[in-house]
């Protein structure tokens, strides 16, 4: 059930951060899925880091810091991507 839910936080997490970057993202639903993922880890490794892994109630700042890794990670992972498929000259 640890996988699906990751799927589902990863899926949540890249389409709310393809939302926030400016422009238009050109990667797939699926690579969306796996920068989303991997944003989460990021941020959940920096609440740990700063201590807010895990408090009472709803975790908003651990929350808050994997939507700043997915938006990093989604930013970053775009220009990847772009760069590999070789549309490089987008506006």
């Amino acid at each position: 059930m640890g996988w699906l839910w990751a799927i589902i936080v990863g899926l949540v997490l890249g389409v709310i951060a393809r939302a926030i970057l400016p422009g238009k993202q050109d990667i797939p639903l699926w690579l969306t899925i796996v920068f989303g993922i991997l944003g989460s880890i990021l941020g959940n490794a920096v609440a740990g880091w700063i201590g807010v892994e895990d408090t009472k109630g709803i975790d908003w700042i651990r929350h808050l810091l994997q939507l700043i890794g997915a938006v990093v990670v989604v930013g970053v992972g775009d220009k990847v991507w772009q760069s590999i498929r070789g549309n490089r000259s987008r506006a």
